[in-house]
Order: C-alpha cells, then sequence, then structure tokens
C-alpha cells in the first residue's frame, strides 16, 4: 500500500517529487484554515503531515487515525500538541540547525538597527528631511563593548553571543537551566540568574523556546530590572513577552528602545503601537526568511517524513513514542 502525505504549505517542485516518489502526496498549497474541508477529509487517510504555521489541534489528530509522523518546517513546535500526539505514537520532526545562523544573523540584525537607529534615519533621508549635518537629537548607542544578555542560550542565543563576543568585543551574560561550559570558555560568558542578567546588561536578547514555563517570562516586572538604556530584542516568540508591559515600558522611557521579530497577535494588529514608536524596530517575523535557510528547511522536513514513514528515525526528532 502506497502511503498518503497531506502537504499543508508551499513546497518547491524538487521538494514535492521527491515525496511523490514514494507517497500519494495531498497538497494544499495555501491552505488558510484547518476548517477547510477537502483538509479535513484528506486527513482521514493521511500517515503523514508536512507543513507550518497552522495550529494543529487533537482534534484534528482525532480525524486521522491512520497519522505515523508531523514533519514541521520550522524549529519551534509550539503550534504542535506534544503530549497527544506521543500518547497516539505520532512523531513530530521539526527542523533546527538548519535556520541556527540565518536566525542569529537577524538577532544581531535588530541589535544593530535598534542601538544605531538604522530605520528612523534611513527613513529620515527619504524623506527629504536630511538638510544639514546629523547632530546629537539623531545619535545612536555604542554596541561594540557593551554586555550582551541572553535569554536562552541554546544553538540561537549561542549564534547571537558569538557574534556579539567575536565580532563586537562584547561581555556576554546568559540564564539558562543548564550550564554550557563550552560556550563560556569559547566566549568568555557568564552564567547568572534572570534578575542579575536583566539588571547588567546594556542589551536583552530573549531566544527561549514558548512553552508553559516561558510564557510571559518578560512582564512588567522585568522590564522594571532592566536599565533604562537597555536595548530588549525578541527573536523567540511572541507570547514570551507580556507585549502590554512592553509597550508600557517603551512609552514610559522604563527601557530605551526594542528589536522585535515576534508578535502575541501575528501578523501585527494595525492599532498595535509598537510600529509606529521611533524607539521599536518592527520586523514581519522574518527570522529564518531566506531563500537559502527556508529551502534547507523545506529538504529537512522532507527528509525527515521520508525517513519516518519508512520506518527509520529521523534527522530531527521532537519526542519519542513507544
Amino acid at each position: 500500500m502506497t502511503k498518503r502525505i497531506v502537504a499543508y504549505t508551499r513546497l518547491k517542485p524538487i521538494h514535492l517529487d521527491q515525496l511523490r516518489q514514494r507517497f500519494h502526496v495531498d497538497y494544499f498549497e495555501a491552505l488558510k484554515s484547518t476548517d477547510d474541508p477537502d483538509f479535513r477529509q484528506a486527513l482521514g487517510q493521511a500517515h503523514g503531515l508536512v507543513g507550518s504555521s497552522l495550529v494543529i489541534t487533537p482534534e484534528l489528530l482525532d480525524l486521522a487515525p491512520q497519522l505515523e509522523a508531523v514533519a514541521t518546517i520550522s524549529v519551534g513546535y509550539d503550534n504542535y500538541p506534544v503530549e497527544a500526539l506521543t500518547r497516539r505514537g505520532i512523531l513530530l520532526c521539526n527542523t533546527p540547525d538548519v535556520l541556527t545562523e540565518t536566525t542569529a544573523d537577524t538577532g544581531f540584525l535588530l541589535i544593530m538597527a535598534t542601538a544605531r537607529r538604522a530605520i528612523e534615519l534611513a527613513d529620515l533621508v527619504k524623506r527629504g528631511d536630511w538638510t544639514a549635518s546629523i547632530g546629537e537629537p539623531h545619535f545612536g548607542t555604542d554596541v561594540h563593548g557593551k554586555t550582551l544578555g541572553m535569554v536562552g542560550f541554546g544553538r540561537i542565543g549561542a549564534g547571537v553571543a558569538r557574534r556579539g563576543a567575536l565580532g563586537f568585543g562584547m561581555r556576554v551574560l546568559y540564564a539558562c537551566s543548564s550550564p554550557k561550559p563550552a560556550l563560556e570558555q569559547e566566549l568568555g560568558a557568564v552564567r547568572c540568574e534572570l534578575d542579575e542578567l536583566l539588571a547588567q546588561a546594556d542589551f536583552v536578547c530573549v531566544t527561549v523556546p514558548l512553552t508553559a514555563e516561558t510564557t510571559h517570562l518578560i512582564g512588567r516586572r522585568e522590564f522594571g530590572l532592566m536599565k533604562p538604556s537597555a536595548i530588549f530584542v525578541n527573536i523567540a516568540r511572541g507570547k514570551v513577552v507580556d507585549e502590554a508591559a512592553l509597550i508600557a515600558a517603551l512609552e514610559t522611557g522604563e527601557i530605551h528602545a526594542a528589536g522585535l521579530d515576534v508578535f502575541e497577535q501575528e501578523p501585527l494588529s494595525p492599532e498595535s503601537p509598537l510600529p509606529h514608536m521611533v524607539n521599536v524596530v518592527a520586523l514581519p517575523h522574518v527570522g529564518s526568511a531566506t531563500h537559502e535557510t527556508r529551502d534547507a528547511m523545506a529538504q529537512r522536513a522532507v527528509d525527515n517524513i521520508i525517513l519516518a514513514l519508512e520506518g527509520k528515525r529521523p534527522l530531527s526528532l521532537v519526542n519519542e513514542t513507544a
């Protein structure tokens, strides 16, 4: 029997061909909602799922009694009910490693753009308002030699810290559930409690995964611990931060500025004040959005689902099943 895959995101022909050589593929190139009746019907015969962005619920799993594996084209997996998948013996695969450096680039881009007010000043030039030599009202702040506080110190967090320590001579502090002796030796990084990191860091960069424990990890209290000159950067997940508290901290000058690639609601509501603040650099969740990296992520997901459905261990496995 030929196994069936439901692909619910846009894939390049090369990746579709790899799947179609082995499986029957029900392809939903631009699926907007899991309420789509054709998608829900296809789940009934699916052995594998490949996709990203949409939330897969236990109720959807009830529609897929033959499901063996899910391959998300992302490193994060907060859109998937991991416990429910594991109970049902369904493998969940993700795409770490291949997006590490690109996402770390984005993190450091936000550090630089926010500190040097790059977007604000570029807009000034575009408007034709550059009519005299730039003076103190338009000065930014240095990045080199400052203290970088990493909240989370996994692959991406280490990538951001490596750029700061080795490229810009930054002192690195990190708050993490476990010590990282190799990175301490390589980068001179110092592990400390979150409160101490927030009080000392000139730049606070968040890279933790979204879990029940990290939801609103950074809120009113945490912003109150930061320096008034601190710049806050989030490349993790929007819900790791209490966005209302962030807005208040920016409006009152409790912190200096923020660079954000993720938000509690995405796409960002037009009513949000964040993109209209001069001390905010807001990007539309582009952490891994380069041609090369998105291709590599799709290839990793394809490889994962092929291996899983052929009874082999995927390259990147989130959960272990019996």
